[in-house]
């Protein structure tokens, strides 16, 4: 069986050091908000070209996308009832972190091309409500133009970053997570950057908002026993940061191997009723060859994402070959059930629902071998 995403092994190539970094944890006697964390903290920033200071390692990558929205709320640059554009095709914690801070999420149609959001349509949809874009750099590949960053300057609006699927990509020599005003970080284990457990982080150019999300992150105190805001209890754990230090020490060497291995794919799957992915909608890998010059650091390839209109026949193929496969993601946010009663159930969104029922992610993986590459290329053609 070739595994989706083989974490135990993905793992297992840093095995002694995860150990070493866990008893090192262990033997400390301190768990949360200590020395692993803030070392995190300032290693993280430098891989990302942020200031530490304003690196904020929180539970998780929903809370991070929370937290920085309620801090915009506590310094009164957003009320109860702004908006905020999203795109429409985004895993649903995007969404689910603005309707939790009582704003309102307004949903935006992907690039059917890239699956991103698509920046022309970003004008219409802009009132004097609108407050900030939540642009998500979906499956991996950057989201951002300069035509975003008129627009944000022109309407006084933030950007703020999902970048939970996207850490190491690049835009103009730019890391994601430090292109917008304040970006939001998942190291869910099946990340580009993992943990063994939840974790995540936010990262901002606003000194006041960083200070404001730390403190609302922990109950909401900047010192015991003194509470500013009505926080919540958000805090990346020790032996999470320790495992985290560990590994970002490999992320560019493994998206390189995904790099590799979603190269090979779009050069070798030839199959006419598969929809390769479009690299930022520059080239098209099923006419040529793509050169490694060619290749850029605009996507990461967290996933690798394909469609088909006969997508649960071709995974049903897959499966009997022994491939397993996922759905990124089978049921757009606007038809789940949490929002059935919400304006967003009467949405039409064409583009958004044609691609929930034809994408297919197939195995991408750092320790997927050339053999087991070329195993899933023979399957699909087969198809």
């Amino acid at each position: 069986m070739i595994q989706f995403l083989d974490l135990q092994k993905i793992n297992a190539q840093y095995a002694e050091q995860l150990k070493t970094a866990a008893s090192r944890v262990i033997d400390s006697g301190w768990y949360l908000l200590g020395k692993e964390v803030e070392d995190f903290e300032k290693k993280l920033a430098n891989y990302i070209g942020a200031e530490p200071s304003q690196t904020i390692a929180v539970g998780n990558g929903l809370d991070a996308l929370r937290l920085i929205l309620r801090g915009y709320i506590e310094l009164g640059e957003m009320q109860e009832g702004d908006e905020v554009i999203v795109p429409a095709n985004t895993y649903i914690a995007s969404i689910i972190a603005i309707s939790d801070n009582r704003l309102t999420p307004v949903l935006v149609e992907p690039n059917i091309e890239t699956y991103n959001i698509d920046i022309e349509l970003i004008e219409k949809k802009i009132t004097e409500k609108t407050k900030a874009i939540l642009l998500v750099h979906l499956y991996g590949q950057v989201v951002w133009s300069e035509k975003l960053e008129h627009l944000a300057k022109t309407y006084n609006l933030k950007i703020i970053e999902d970048n939970a699927q996207a850490i190491g990509a690049m835009w103009n020599g730019i890391r994601t997570g430090n292109l917008g005003d304040a970006a939001g970080f998942s190291f869910y284990p099946a990340k580009n950057l993992g943990a063994l457990g939840d974790s995540g982080t936010i990262i901002t150019k606003n000194y006041e908002l960083a200070k404001t999300i730390r403190a609302l992150g922990n109950y909401g105190s900047e010192r015991k026993n003194h509470n500013a805001f009505r926080g919540v209890n958000s805090r990346m754990d020790e032996i999470q940061a320790a495992f985290l230090s560990v590994k970002l020490d490999y992320v560019d060497a493994e998206t390189a191997i995904l790099q590799n291995i979603a190269e090979y794919y779009c050069n070798h799957i030839t199959n006419d009723k598969i929809v390769l992915p479009s690299f930022d909608g520059r080239f098209d890998y099923a006419q040529r060859p793509v050169s490694v010059a060619e290749r850029s650091r605009s996507h990461v390839w967290h996933v690798f994402v394909i469609r088909c209109k006969q997508r649960d026949k071709l995974q049903a193929h897959l499966t009997k070959h022994n491939i397993q496969t996922q759905i990124h993601y089978p049921i757009p946010p606007h038809k789940q059930a949490c929002y059935a009663t919400t304006p967003l159930a009467k949405l039409q969104l064409p583009i958004t629902e044609q691609i929930h029922h034809e994408v297919l992610s197939l195995p991408i993986s750092p320790v997927m071998t050339m053999d087991e590459v070329q195993t899933v290329v023979d399957a699909v053609n087969s198809f």
